[in-house]
């Protein structure tokens, strides 16, 4: 629940307030779970003040536990924003779920940051999914450095880490500090700086105690500070250092500093940090590389930005005294406060009483509808993960939140409502795992839908649908995790529910020429009911719809009454026949009948077509139809053959593969039946350890396995 004053003592320090994008820095922080991201979180915060103890994921008492569902699977779930100040710089850290189920709250990150840190354990190393991370924040050209954490774990083994994340991220990953063992020659006592050659020592607890490195200190980091010195070099614009360094000249530090920062800011070099929340290790080194080394607001290229009818307009510039232009990259429903929205600023200021426009475009279809409108943004707060603390304004670059909006919701633009603008949407991948939910009580619907308009707002992976075929409600989610998120997220909303399998949407069709005689004739006093009707149906190619032919003659069946014969036949194939699902690629001509003067009438004859449809179906043969839909899977090459072996056993026709320019990477393309996909999200990541992923495209419906098609025909029976 957000809260406006502190919450289990967190609100340490007063809300940090810039005034200038220059003194902004907004890290996103990226890794598996597990890593320590939250952690690593924890410990920033206490180290400088800004909450008087670390919390514990374990405890649920970490400044992001504001999820009951976070605390319930002891860890992240969303994103969560910390920030804190240091050398006069405000950090805001945004905390990212390590789970691939919630790579929407990810890219929401990416989004509002200007570079990521890249948390990895020295126990557990590096995983397919970072990798992928990694390839994602380069496609965009984001400024990155590493941390490696965990450093006092029993198992944690540093250097071959290291190796691993040189050998996974490029050779540019470069570590500019060497851990300093301790006395019993197994713990990180300190850090050894690679290009100051200064030393920092914790043996006696956080800060550290800094002085020069000794002679015993060189030897081991010469190699290590050799190659980090040429890789800085490398990328210097001084193109007289590489002469000098290879002539032998001693580079001053002086001069490596600043070339390494530029470096890192532009994204060409990505600098490895040992760090250790828990003694504290490589804390104050981090913080500093954070402040001196990643780019401001200032330096980093901003969104796209048109009309909201899609006109073009000029690029946008970070200046505080510009037009406001913000972005809304996280939305929550708290029972208590409302809509609250996580903001990150890109142009102009935010303040107090100010009227924005809110747009909101191309994502209907996730079940965000196109929407424009004027709101007042009534105040402004600095959050510390659910922690709301007011401040009078919000510059260009920086990031807030606002409560109240009635409107708002993730990915949404706020400009002046003079001049509305529109900011192009981050990428977001499709929810793949359908879960259908259903209330337990009539009572629980509407509670049900209201509470489920609330998650779609909030979170742009979250697909509803309500299945016009199946007459099911589906939430299409990212993976078993987010699903049960979004469960936990309804049932504490007092949502009671149930959820069920999810039905495919089949199709029936017959499989030869069969005729049927529809009779429906009763007699209960006064007019009665009379009308007779043959009809002869046949199947026609797939998506040629429904053709009702004429062929009476006579005046058999009156021509008044032949629409109702066709009425009656067309309602019949919506209900279905043998399993109760609709009907399609069908010819049904009408070519006899019989009706009475006085007791035929057009619902009479409605009846007597659906039951010459139904004793056509039981003279002949109904096949069902299941759709088939095209799936390309990426996954690394390591996987292709696993993952073609398993398409086999889903009934898949592989249609081909194909490398990607990365070389690591293949495209495998196949068409697969829909009732085989319906948990393939889950599958699929467990196949290939996380890293693969699919996208699926509706190709057409085709015959069922009649063995298949039985077992549906009894159940439905």
């Amino acid at each position: 629940m957000a809260q406006k004053t502190s919450e289990k003592g967190q609100a340490g320090a007063a809300a940090p307030v810039v005034t200038e994008p220059g003194r902004v820095r907004n890290v996103v922080l990226v890794g598996h779970s597990g890593a320590g991201k939250t952690t690593l979180v924890e410990a920033l915060l206490a180290a400088t003040g800004t909450i008087p103890r670390a919390g514990t994921v374990t405890d649920g008492t970490t400044v992001t536990d504001h999820d009951p569902a976070a605390v319930r699977q002891q860890r992240s779930v969303a994103l969560s924003c910390a920030p804190l100040v240091h050398q006069d710089v405000k950090i805001n850290l945004l905390d990212t779920p390590g789970f691939a189920d919630f790579v929407g709250e990810l890219r929401a990150g990416l989004r509002a940051a200007d570079a990521a840190l890249f948390v990895v354990s020295a126990v557990d190393g590096v995983d397919d999914a970072t990798i992928a991370l990694w390839e994602e924040c380069a496609a965009v050209g984001m400024p990155r450095a590493v941390a490696i954490t965990r450093l006092d774990h029993p198992r944690a083994d540093y250097e071959q880490v290291l190796q691993d994340c040189q050998e996974a991220f490029g050779e540019n990953v470069m570590p500019v500090y060497q851990p300093m063992l301790g006395d019993d020659g197994q713990s990180i006592a300190g850090l050894i700086g690679l290009v100051t050659l200064r030393v920092l020592d914790y043996s006696g607890g956080y800060p550290p105690t800094a002085k020069a490195a000794e002679p015993e200190h060189l030897n081991p980091i010469a190699d290590d500070r050799n190659q980090l010195i040429e890789g800085i070099i490398a990328e210097s614009e001084d193109e007289t250092l590489m002469d000098r360094y290879i002539g032998g000249e001693l580079i001053d530090t002086d001069a490596l500093i600043p070339d390494l920062e530029k470096a890192v800011a532009r994204g060409n070099f990505y600098p490895v940090i040992p760090v250790c929340a828990g003694t504290g290790v490589g804390l104050d080194a981090l913080l500093d590389g954070l402040v001196t080394s990643f780019p401001s607001p200032l330096e980093h290229d901003l969104p796209v930005v048109t009309g909201v009818d899609g006109s073009a307009r000029p690029p946008l510039t970070c200046d505080p005294a510009g037009p406001v232009v913000a972005e809304v990259v996280r939305t929550t429903i708290d029972r208590h406060v409302g809509r609250v929205s996580l903001v990150r600023v890109f142009s102009g200021t935010l303040r107090p009483d100010q009227t924005l426009h809110v747009s909101g475009h191309g994502l209907a279809e996730r079940g965000h509808p196109d929407h424009d409108a004027d709101e007042r943004v009534a105040h402004i707060y600095t959050p510390l993960g659910a922690t709301l603390r007011e401040v009078g304004s919000c510059v260009a670059g920086d990031i807030c939140a606002i409560t109240k909006s009635g409107s708002a919701e993730t990915g949404d633009t706020l400009s002046s409502k003079d001049d509305p603008l529109l900011m192009a949407p981050w990428s977001m991948p499709e929810p793949l795992l359908p879960i259908a939910v259903v209330a337990k009580t009539r009572s629980d619907e509407d509670a049900l839908a209201k509470n489920l308009a609330r998650l779609v707002a909030g979170d742009p992976t979250l697909r509803l649908e309500r299945n016009a075929d199946t007459h099911q409600l589906v939430l299409w989610t990212m993976g078993e995790s987010h699903a049960d998120v979004v469960l936990d997220r309804l049932r504490a909303g007092g949502v009671e529910l149930d959820t069920e399998p999810v039905k495919v949407a089949l199709r029936e069709t017959f499989g030869g020429p069969a005729k049927g005689h529809g009779r429906h004739v009763k007699q209960s006093g006064g007019h009665g009911q009379y009308a007779v009707c043959d009809i002869e149906v046949e199947p026609l190619p797939r998506g040629s719809g429904f053709e009702f032919v004429n062929r009476v003659v006579g005046g058999a069946v009156p021509h008044n009454y032949i629409p109702s014969v066709e009425k009656g036949v067309r309602a019949q194939l919506e209900k279905g026949i043998v399993a109760g699902y609709p009907v399609i690629d069908l010819r049904v001509t009408l070519f006899d009948g019989k009706a009475h003067s006085v007791d035929s009438s057009d619902a009479a004859f409605q009846t007597a077509g659906a039951l010459a449809l139904k004793e056509a179906a039981a003279a002949g043969q109904v096949t069902l139809l299941e759709p088939v839909d095209e799936i390309v899977v990426r996954v690394p090459d390591t996987y292709v053959g696993a993952v073609m072996s398993d398409l086999s056993g889903r009934r898949g026709r592989p249609l081909g593969t194909e490398s990607e320019a990365d070389g690591g990477h293949s495209l495998v393309r196949a068409e697969v039946p829909a009732t085989e996909l319906v948990r393939y999200a889950v599958e699929l990541r467990a196949l290939s350890s996380g890293a693969g992923t699919f996208s699926r495209t509706y190709v057409r419906h085709e015959p069922m396995p009649p063995h298949l098609a039985e077992a549906i025909k009894k159940s439905a029976s």
